[in-house]
């Protein structure tokens, strides 16, 4: 069989396509992780590093909402949208190599999150082209992708820290580059193909109408109160913890950052498979709660065993992240198939916008109450309250079209 012929089967397909947006998001956090560097070399202040960060969220939200409002993400191709994405946030990414100022460096980081909207909402959709029966694992399979390619800065990070920091900009610059030619030239959309549609901005009042799409989108906006905030500042709460133990877990807290964000990946996968065949409501919910006691509890830890702070490090991992994909399913499911496109899209929108707040407040929190220990108990409201949302979803006659019937 050749290479062609498998990448037009469901699972060749979404190797390759996982294997991409590995590549793709690469960039996401990519000036995070280097904050120091840029930070002297564009003098940025206190408030200004927060935004180096909090810039790619807002400009996520934007890129969103324009995708939304324009139906682009279910009125052209998905491939040439992810390409031409790929290679923007690859560029804006490179041209921080020699931007000196704050508003550029901010600005920068703000067209590169732009540029990430138009590459993960239309993967969600693209990936669900692919897969009816097993959509939650395919689906829970791509956020794993989207794990560990957020993680993969971390790692470059550690693994230049004695060499050039340099290095992490040019590799994911030149990750997410190429990631957007094999969309272009490798990857089709699947046999189950949504209908296009042209462009109508009263679409996204159909969106807004749809009680059990509000109800998913209350459960995603919960879920990522807590998720980005805590991948932004794991690192220097990572710093920060490393005081209390002779020996750091994992040898330094940069390679401990990478193995609690990228473990998500492996909860990702798990998740999905639970999602369908339990159901994507229960599973949601179940996450949510496990997530939300560990961001209480992550913060006592400090002064305990080095393997209790692990474990729990390492479930927080896990399950903050494992729930994401099955929001999405979810949408694609729920929504009418002309609109899974908007719908998917404006809902990340609305989970990326809440970020923006919570990455914000995290460091507010620390100086509040005087120490980066206790700055990710404010994150446990959000998934608490989404579990909630989605246990009230299980109950609405509408949820009869989650995962084949199992709500």
């Amino acid at each position: 069989m050749t290479i062609k012929q498998d990448l037009k089967r469901p699972v060749g397909a979404l190797i390759l396509i996982s294997i991409c947006l590995i590549g793709a998001l690469s960039t996401w956090f990519s000036a995070t992780v280097v904050l120091p560097e840029i930070s002297t070399q564009a003098q940025l202040g206190k408030n200004q590093e927060v935004w180096l960060t909090n810039g790619v969220q807002l400009g996520f939200v934007i890129g969103a909402l324009f995708l939304a409002f324009f139906n682009l993400s279910d009125s052209m191709s998905l491939t040439v949208l992810i390409a031409l994405s790929c290679t923007l946030a690859a560029l804006a990414n490179l041209l921080l190599l020699w931007t000196n100022i704050p508003v550029g460096i901010i600005a920068l980081r703000f067209i590169t999150g732009a540029a990430l909207s138009g590459i993960y909402p239309p993967v969600v959709k693209l990936i669900a082209t692919w897969f009816q029966r097993g959509r939650g694992i395919a689906m829970g399979t791509i956020i794993g992708a989207l794990t560990i390619g957020s993680a993969t800065p971390h790692l470059l990070r550690a693994m230049t820290a004695e060499t050039n920091w340099m290095l992490v900009i040019w590799t994911s610059s030149l990750a997410t580059f190429l990631a957007g030619l094999i969309f272009l030239f490798c990857i089709c959309e699947g046999p189950f193909a949504f209908v296009r549609t042209r462009f109508n901005p009263h679409q996204i009042v159909q969106v807004l109408r749809n009680k059990p799409l509000t109800l998913i989108n209350i459960g995603y906006v919960g879920h990522m109160w807590e998720l980005y905030a805590m991948w932004a500042w794991i690192l220097t709460f990572a710093k920060f913890s490393a005081q209390s133990f002779e020996v750091f877990p994992f040898s330094t807290p940069e390679y401990f950052s990478f193995f609690i964000v990228s473990v998500g990946a492996i909860g990702c996968v798990f998740a999905g498979r639970f999602s369908d065949i339990y159901g994507r409501c229960y599973t949601t919910a179940a996450l949510m709660v496990t997530s939300g006691f560990c961001a209480v509890s992550i913060g006592f830890l400090i002064d305990s065993s080095p393997l209790l702070f692990t474990v729990v490090a390492l479930v927080w991992g896990i399950t903050i992240i494992a729930d994401s994909g099955q929001f999405s399913t979810a949408v694609t499911e729920l929504s009418e198939p002309h609109l899974v496109g908007t719908a998917v899209t404006f809902q990340m929108a609305l989970g990326f916008g809440v970020t923006v707040i919570a990455i914000w407040f995290v460091p507010v929190a620390a100086q509040w109450l005087g120490s980066m220990q206790w700055a990710f108990l404010f994150l446990a409201p959000g998934p608490f309250i989404g579990a909630i949302a989605m246990l009230l979803l299980r109950r609405h006659p509408e949820a009869e079209k989650l995962a084949l019937g199992r709500r």
